[in-house]
Protein backbone atom coordinates (compact mmCIF):
# COMPACT_ATOMS: atom_id res chain seq x y z
CA UNK A 1 0.00 0.00 0.00
CA UNK A 2 1.36 3.43 -0.83
CA UNK A 3 0.34 5.85 2.46
CA UNK A 4 -0.51 9.26 0.91
CA UNK A 5 -2.90 10.37 3.89
CA UNK A 6 0.22 11.75 6.08
CA UNK A 7 -1.80 14.94 6.95
CA UNK A 8 -4.11 12.64 9.12
CA UNK A 9 -1.24 10.08 10.27
CA UNK A 10 2.31 9.21 9.65
CA UNK A 11 4.22 5.77 10.24
CA UNK A 12 6.00 6.20 13.52
CA UNK A 13 9.80 6.52 13.12
CA UNK A 14 12.15 3.06 13.99
CA UNK A 15 14.58 5.68 16.20
CA UNK A 16 11.44 7.69 17.99
CA UNK A 17 10.13 3.99 18.96
CA UNK A 18 13.68 2.79 19.97
CA UNK A 19 14.60 5.86 21.95
CA UNK A 20 10.75 5.37 23.82
CA UNK A 21 11.23 1.47 24.68
CA UNK A 22 13.38 1.77 27.81
CA UNK A 23 10.97 4.33 29.60
CA UNK A 24 8.42 1.89 28.53
CA UNK A 25 10.61 -1.16 30.27
CA UNK A 26 13.14 -1.05 32.55
CA UNK A 27 13.74 3.29 33.14
CA UNK A 28 9.83 3.19 33.99
CA UNK A 29 10.30 5.61 36.76
CA UNK A 30 7.90 8.44 37.72
CA UNK A 31 9.94 11.99 37.23
CA UNK A 32 8.79 13.21 40.04
CA UNK A 33 10.13 10.74 42.31
CA UNK A 34 13.04 11.36 44.11
CA UNK A 35 14.97 8.46 43.97
CA UNK A 36 17.30 6.72 41.00
CA UNK A 37 15.02 5.54 38.79
CA UNK A 38 12.83 8.83 39.02
CA UNK A 39 15.62 10.69 38.78
CA UNK A 40 16.75 8.72 35.69
CA UNK A 41 13.18 9.71 34.20
CA UNK A 42 13.42 13.22 35.32
CA UNK A 43 16.72 13.47 33.58
CA UNK A 44 15.35 12.14 29.44
CA UNK A 45 12.44 14.24 29.88
CA UNK A 46 14.73 17.32 30.10
CA UNK A 47 16.75 16.30 27.53
CA UNK A 48 13.28 15.70 25.28
CA UNK A 49 12.14 19.17 26.68
CA UNK A 50 16.04 21.21 25.21
CA UNK A 51 15.71 19.24 21.83
CA UNK A 52 11.87 20.12 21.48
CA UNK A 53 13.17 24.04 22.38
CA UNK A 54 16.28 23.90 20.56
CA UNK A 55 13.92 22.63 17.31
CA UNK A 56 10.94 25.71 18.25
CA UNK A 57 13.76 28.75 19.19
CA UNK A 58 12.18 28.86 22.57
CA UNK A 59 13.86 27.94 26.13
CA UNK A 60 13.01 24.41 27.64
CA UNK A 61 11.28 26.13 30.20
CA UNK A 62 8.74 27.11 27.50
CA UNK A 63 7.93 23.96 26.40
CA UNK A 64 4.68 22.14 28.28
CA UNK A 65 4.24 18.12 26.77
CA UNK A 66 0.43 17.38 26.25
CA UNK A 67 -1.33 14.36 25.18
CA UNK A 68 -1.21 15.82 21.55
CA UNK A 69 -2.48 18.25 18.85
CA UNK A 70 -6.20 18.85 20.22
CA UNK A 71 -4.68 19.43 23.69
CA UNK A 72 -2.61 21.86 23.11
CA UNK A 73 -4.85 24.10 21.30
CA UNK A 74 -6.65 23.72 23.92
CA UNK A 75 -4.93 24.84 26.33
CA UNK A 76 -3.35 27.70 23.64
CA UNK A 77 -6.46 29.00 23.27
CA UNK A 78 -8.35 28.63 26.67
CA UNK A 79 -5.42 29.05 28.81
CA UNK A 80 -3.61 32.34 27.53
CA UNK A 81 -7.20 34.22 26.96
CA UNK A 82 -8.28 33.02 30.61
CA UNK A 83 -5.05 33.89 31.56
CA UNK A 84 -4.45 37.52 30.34
CA UNK A 85 -7.13 39.63 31.50
CA UNK A 86 -6.54 42.54 28.51
CA UNK A 87 -10.37 41.82 26.99
CA UNK A 88 -12.61 39.23 25.84
CA UNK A 89 -12.19 39.41 22.23
CA UNK A 90 -10.41 36.52 20.37
CA UNK A 91 -10.03 36.49 16.58
CA UNK A 92 -9.58 33.31 14.47
CA UNK A 93 -10.97 32.28 11.23
CA UNK A 94 -13.67 30.12 9.74
CA UNK A 95 -10.99 27.57 8.07
CA UNK A 96 -9.33 26.35 11.36
CA UNK A 97 -9.26 23.03 12.76
CA UNK A 98 -12.41 21.48 15.01
CA UNK A 99 -9.96 21.95 17.81
CA UNK A 100 -9.55 25.70 17.93
CA UNK A 101 -12.82 26.63 16.82
CA UNK A 102 -14.26 24.50 19.19
CA UNK A 103 -12.51 26.14 21.66
CA UNK A 104 -13.29 29.35 20.93
CA UNK A 105 -16.93 28.53 20.63
CA UNK A 106 -16.40 26.96 24.51
CA UNK A 107 -14.91 30.36 25.64
CA UNK A 108 -17.74 32.48 23.45
CA UNK A 109 -20.40 30.54 25.61
CA UNK A 110 -19.20 30.31 28.90
CA UNK A 111 -16.77 32.87 29.60
CA UNK A 112 -18.32 35.63 27.28
CA UNK A 113 -15.62 35.93 25.16
CA UNK A 114 -16.78 37.53 21.40
CA UNK A 115 -15.28 36.16 18.47
CA UNK A 116 -14.53 37.80 15.23
CA UNK A 117 -13.65 35.42 12.12
CA UNK A 118 -10.79 37.04 10.15
CA UNK A 119 -12.14 36.96 6.44
CA UNK A 120 -9.81 34.97 3.93
CA UNK A 121 -9.53 34.75 0.23
CA UNK A 122 -10.62 31.89 -2.07
CA UNK A 123 -7.41 29.87 -1.71
CA UNK A 124 -7.67 30.04 1.90
CA UNK A 125 -5.26 33.04 2.95
CA UNK A 126 -5.64 35.81 5.34
CA UNK A 127 -3.80 39.00 4.73
CA UNK A 128 -2.75 41.53 7.04
CA UNK A 129 -5.09 44.15 5.75
CA UNK A 130 -8.11 42.23 6.65
CA UNK A 131 -6.30 40.92 10.01
CA UNK A 132 -5.34 44.51 11.33
CA UNK A 133 -9.29 45.58 10.69
CA UNK A 134 -10.24 42.39 12.73
CA UNK A 135 -8.32 43.75 15.38
CA UNK A 136 -10.23 45.50 18.72
CA UNK A 137 -8.69 47.11 21.95
CA UNK A 138 -9.78 44.53 23.68
CA UNK A 139 -8.32 42.11 21.75
CA UNK A 140 -6.98 39.60 23.69
CA UNK A 141 -5.94 36.61 21.94
CA UNK A 142 -5.34 35.98 17.82
CA UNK A 143 -5.29 32.07 16.99
CA UNK A 144 -4.67 30.85 13.17
CA UNK A 145 -3.02 27.84 11.67
CA UNK A 146 0.41 28.46 9.69
CA UNK A 147 -0.75 25.54 7.19
CA UNK A 148 -4.19 24.55 6.72
CA UNK A 149 -4.96 20.25 7.19
CA UNK A 150 -7.32 20.00 4.40
CA UNK A 151 -6.69 22.27 1.69
CA UNK A 152 -2.68 22.64 2.45
CA UNK A 153 -2.67 26.95 2.09
CA UNK A 154 0.41 27.90 4.32
CA UNK A 155 -0.20 31.40 5.77
CA UNK A 156 2.66 34.40 6.38
CA UNK A 157 2.36 34.11 9.98
CA UNK A 158 5.35 35.95 10.58
CA UNK A 159 3.75 38.94 9.02
CA UNK A 160 0.56 38.22 10.84
CA UNK A 161 1.80 37.90 13.92
CA UNK A 162 3.43 41.30 13.60
CA UNK A 163 0.17 42.78 12.73
CA UNK A 164 -0.78 41.40 15.92
CA UNK A 165 2.10 42.22 18.08
CA UNK A 166 1.21 45.87 16.76
CA UNK A 167 -1.64 46.36 18.72
CA UNK A 168 -0.04 44.22 21.64
CA UNK A 169 -2.04 41.03 21.01
CA UNK A 170 -0.20 37.84 21.50
CA UNK A 171 -0.53 35.32 18.37
CA UNK A 172 -0.76 31.67 18.81
CA UNK A 173 -0.16 29.39 15.59
CA UNK A 174 -1.21 26.01 15.01
CA UNK A 175 1.60 24.49 13.33
CA UNK A 176 0.28 21.04 13.92
CA UNK A 177 0.05 20.12 10.10
CA UNK A 178 3.35 22.50 8.83
CA UNK A 179 5.72 21.18 11.60
CA UNK A 180 8.06 19.62 9.95
CA UNK A 181 7.66 20.88 6.26
CA UNK A 182 8.05 24.14 7.17
CA UNK A 183 10.32 26.68 9.40
CA UNK A 184 7.85 27.03 12.48
CA UNK A 185 10.09 28.28 14.82
CA UNK A 186 9.31 31.28 17.23
CA UNK A 187 12.52 32.83 16.78
CA UNK A 188 12.31 33.20 12.80
CA UNK A 189 7.95 33.67 13.04
CA UNK A 190 7.49 35.56 16.28
CA UNK A 191 5.20 34.03 17.20
CA UNK A 192 4.23 33.45 21.38
CA UNK A 193 2.89 30.07 21.51
CA UNK A 194 2.82 27.08 18.99
CA UNK A 195 0.88 23.53 18.83
CA UNK A 196 2.28 20.56 17.38
CA UNK A 197 1.36 16.90 17.67
CA UNK A 198 3.37 13.90 17.60
CA UNK A 199 1.72 11.21 15.14
CA UNK A 200 2.25 14.26 12.47
CA UNK A 201 5.83 13.96 12.79
CA UNK A 202 6.45 10.45 13.51
CA UNK A 203 6.52 10.15 17.08
CA UNK A 204 3.38 7.91 18.20
CA UNK A 205 -0.25 9.39 19.02
CA UNK A 206 -0.48 10.58 22.42
CA UNK A 207 1.90 13.62 22.52
CA UNK A 208 2.12 17.07 21.42
CA UNK A 209 3.72 19.81 23.07
CA UNK A 210 2.74 24.09 23.37
CA UNK A 211 5.20 25.86 23.30
CA UNK A 212 4.46 29.63 25.05
CA UNK A 213 6.22 32.63 26.23
CA UNK A 214 6.98 32.47 29.73
CA UNK A 215 6.02 36.15 29.97
CA UNK A 216 2.48 35.36 29.08
CA UNK A 217 0.17 34.18 32.03
CA UNK A 218 -1.55 30.65 30.89
CA UNK A 219 -4.42 29.30 32.80
CA UNK A 220 -4.18 25.52 32.97
CA UNK A 221 -6.88 23.17 31.87
CA UNK A 222 -5.91 20.48 34.15
CA UNK A 223 -4.83 20.72 37.66
CA UNK A 224 -3.67 18.81 40.63
CA UNK A 225 0.25 18.30 40.80
CA UNK A 226 1.43 20.89 39.50
CA UNK A 227 3.90 19.61 36.43
CA UNK A 228 4.67 21.04 33.48
CA UNK A 229 5.66 24.07 35.52
CA UNK A 230 2.27 24.55 36.87
CA UNK A 231 0.70 24.33 33.67
CA UNK A 232 -0.02 20.78 32.75
CA UNK A 233 -0.75 18.77 35.42
CA UNK A 234 -0.54 14.50 35.59
CA UNK A 235 2.23 12.79 35.27
CA UNK A 236 4.16 13.15 32.55
CA UNK A 237 4.72 10.74 29.40
CA UNK A 238 7.94 10.38 29.83
CA UNK A 239 8.75 7.87 26.68
CA UNK A 240 6.33 9.33 24.49
CA UNK A 241 8.24 13.12 25.32
CA UNK A 242 11.50 10.94 24.08
CA UNK A 243 9.99 9.97 21.17
CA UNK A 244 8.55 13.20 19.88
CA UNK A 245 11.84 14.71 20.50
CA UNK A 246 13.56 12.27 18.41
CA UNK A 247 10.95 12.60 15.61
CA UNK A 248 11.23 16.29 15.72
CA UNK A 249 14.81 16.07 15.35
CA UNK A 250 14.78 13.89 12.40
CA UNK A 251 11.88 16.25 10.42
CA UNK A 252 13.58 18.97 10.86
CA UNK A 253 16.80 17.17 9.83
CA UNK A 254 15.10 15.92 6.67
CA UNK A 255 13.58 19.16 5.62
CA UNK A 256 17.14 21.13 5.79
CA UNK A 257 18.66 18.07 3.76
CA UNK A 258 16.06 17.64 0.95
CA UNK A 259 17.44 18.48 -2.34
CA UNK A 260 16.18 17.73 -5.74
CA UNK A 261 17.71 14.00 -7.45
CA UNK A 262 17.53 13.71 -11.16
CA UNK A 263 16.28 10.53 -10.91
CA UNK A 264 12.35 9.93 -10.97
CA UNK A 265 12.60 6.69 -8.65
CA UNK A 266 14.58 9.24 -5.83
CA UNK A 267 12.58 11.42 -3.68
CA UNK A 268 12.28 15.18 -5.11
CA UNK A 269 12.29 18.27 -3.92
CA UNK A 270 8.91 18.40 -2.16
CA UNK A 271 7.23 21.59 -4.03
CA UNK A 272 8.90 19.89 -7.33
CA UNK A 273 7.34 16.67 -6.46
CA UNK A 274 4.14 18.52 -5.46
CA UNK A 275 3.56 20.86 -8.50
CA UNK A 276 4.40 18.32 -10.77
CA UNK A 277 1.57 16.11 -9.61
CA UNK A 278 -0.36 18.58 -9.51
CA UNK A 279 0.03 19.18 -12.93
CA UNK A 280 -0.30 15.87 -13.86
CA UNK A 281 -4.04 15.40 -11.84
CA UNK A 282 -5.60 18.62 -13.72
CA UNK A 283 -4.20 17.42 -16.79
CA UNK A 284 -5.74 13.83 -17.10
CA UNK A 285 -9.33 15.09 -15.52
CA UNK A 286 -10.17 18.24 -16.87
CA UNK A 287 -13.26 18.56 -14.63
CA UNK A 288 -10.87 18.63 -11.69
CA UNK A 289 -9.86 21.89 -9.17
CA UNK A 290 -7.01 22.53 -7.25
CA UNK A 291 -8.36 23.36 -3.74
CA UNK A 292 -6.07 26.12 -1.51
CA UNK A 293 -3.31 27.96 -2.53
CA UNK A 294 -1.38 27.01 -6.02
CA UNK A 295 2.24 27.63 -4.61
CA UNK A 296 1.52 28.86 -1.26
CA UNK A 297 0.93 25.88 -0.09
CA UNK A 298 2.43 22.54 2.01
CA UNK A 299 5.38 21.15 -0.11
CA UNK A 300 3.80 17.61 0.08
CA UNK A 301 0.33 18.23 -0.30
CA UNK A 302 -2.07 18.24 -3.16
CA UNK A 303 -6.07 18.80 -2.70
CA UNK A 304 -8.96 18.55 -5.30
CA UNK A 305 -12.59 18.63 -5.69
CA UNK A 306 -13.85 16.41 -8.55
CA UNK A 307 -17.21 17.63 -9.53
CA UNK A 308 -19.69 15.15 -10.91
CA UNK A 309 -17.95 12.19 -9.06
CA UNK A 310 -18.30 11.04 -5.45
CA UNK A 311 -15.44 11.09 -3.22
CA UNK A 312 -15.58 8.46 -1.18
CA UNK A 313 -16.36 6.12 -4.16
CA UNK A 314 -13.02 7.10 -5.71
CA UNK A 315 -11.30 6.50 -2.53
CA UNK A 316 -12.44 3.12 -2.24
CA UNK A 317 -11.62 2.47 -5.53
CA UNK A 318 -8.34 3.60 -5.04
CA UNK A 319 -7.66 1.60 -2.23
CA UNK A 320 -8.64 -1.61 -3.97
CA UNK A 321 -4.89 -0.36 -6.32
CA UNK A 322 -2.80 0.37 -3.03
CA UNK A 323 -3.37 3.62 -2.80
CA UNK A 324 -4.29 5.46 0.42
CA UNK A 325 -5.88 8.81 0.54
CA UNK A 326 -8.19 11.26 2.33
CA UNK A 327 -11.45 13.33 1.96
CA UNK A 328 -10.03 15.64 4.26
CA UNK A 329 -9.91 16.17 7.26
CA UNK A 330 -9.52 12.58 9.36
CA UNK A 331 -11.05 13.90 12.50
CA UNK A 332 -14.39 14.44 10.43
CA UNK A 333 -14.39 11.27 8.82
CA UNK A 334 -17.52 9.42 9.00
CA UNK A 335 -19.33 12.70 8.99
CA UNK A 336 -22.46 13.76 6.33
CA UNK A 337 -22.17 17.21 6.58
CA UNK A 338 -19.20 18.66 3.48
CA UNK A 339 -16.05 20.34 5.10
CA UNK A 340 -16.68 23.80 6.71
CA UNK A 341 -13.17 25.08 5.20
CA UNK A 342 -14.32 23.76 1.74
CA UNK A 343 -17.59 25.54 2.28
CA UNK A 344 -15.60 29.46 4.03
CA UNK A 345 -13.72 29.29 0.59
CA UNK A 346 -16.55 29.22 -1.37
CA UNK A 347 -17.06 25.70 -3.28
CA UNK A 348 -20.52 24.61 -3.47
CA UNK A 349 -21.85 21.83 -1.57
CA UNK A 350 -22.43 19.20 -3.85
CA UNK A 351 -18.57 20.00 -5.07
CA UNK A 352 -17.26 19.94 -1.37
CA UNK A 353 -18.43 16.04 -1.29
CA UNK A 354 -16.24 15.29 -3.82
CA UNK A 355 -12.55 16.78 -2.21
CA UNK A 356 -9.82 14.64 -1.96
CA UNK A 357 -6.72 14.75 -0.14
CA UNK A 358 -3.68 13.28 -0.98
CA UNK A 359 -0.35 14.15 1.17
CA UNK A 360 2.81 12.26 1.19
CA UNK A 361 6.06 11.71 3.22
CA UNK A 362 9.78 12.26 2.18
CA UNK A 363 10.03 8.73 0.74
CA UNK A 364 7.41 9.15 -1.96
CA UNK A 365 9.33 9.35 -5.51
CA UNK A 366 8.23 10.79 -8.49
CA UNK A 367 7.09 7.69 -9.87
CA UNK A 368 5.02 6.52 -7.59
CA UNK A 369 3.09 9.96 -7.69
CA UNK A 370 2.95 9.87 -11.46
CA UNK A 371 1.42 6.20 -10.99
CA UNK A 372 -1.06 7.51 -8.45
CA UNK A 373 -2.09 10.43 -11.14
CA UNK A 374 -3.18 8.19 -13.77
CA UNK A 375 -4.60 5.58 -11.59
CA UNK A 376 -6.74 8.79 -9.76
CA UNK A 377 -7.53 9.54 -13.97
CA UNK A 378 -8.79 5.71 -14.70
CA UNK A 379 -10.44 5.61 -11.18
CA UNK A 380 -12.80 9.07 -11.84
CA UNK A 381 -13.24 7.62 -15.73
CA UNK A 382 -15.06 4.40 -14.01
CA UNK A 383 -16.91 6.02 -11.45
CA UNK A 384 -18.27 8.83 -14.04
CA UNK A 385 -19.12 6.27 -16.40
CA UNK A 386 -20.85 4.32 -13.68
CA UNK A 387 -23.11 7.45 -12.93
CA UNK A 388 -23.44 8.67 -16.39
CA UNK A 389 -26.96 8.52 -17.24
CA UNK A 390 -27.49 6.27 -20.63
CA UNK A 391 -27.77 7.93 -24.27
CA UNK A 392 -30.69 8.32 -25.58
CA UNK A 393 -31.57 6.41 -28.71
Amino acid sequence: MLHLDNAATSPVREAALAAAWPFLTASFGNPSSTHGLGEEAAAALADARKGVAAALGCRATEVVFTSGGTEANNLAIKGLALGDPRGRHLVTSRIEHESLLASVDYLARFHGFEVTFVEVDASGRVTGEALAAALRDDTTLVSLATANNEVGTVQDVAALASVAHARGVPFHADAIQAAGSLDVSMATTGVDALSLSGHKLGAPKGVGVLAVRARLPLEPLLHGGGQERGRRSGTENVAFAVAFAVALRLAEAERFEEQERPSREQPLLPGSARDTFIGDVLARIPDARLTGHASARLPRHASFVLPGVNGETVLLELEQRGVLASAGAACAAGHDEPSHVLLSLGIAEDDARTALRFTWGASTTSAELEGVAEALADVVSKVSSLTRPPALQ
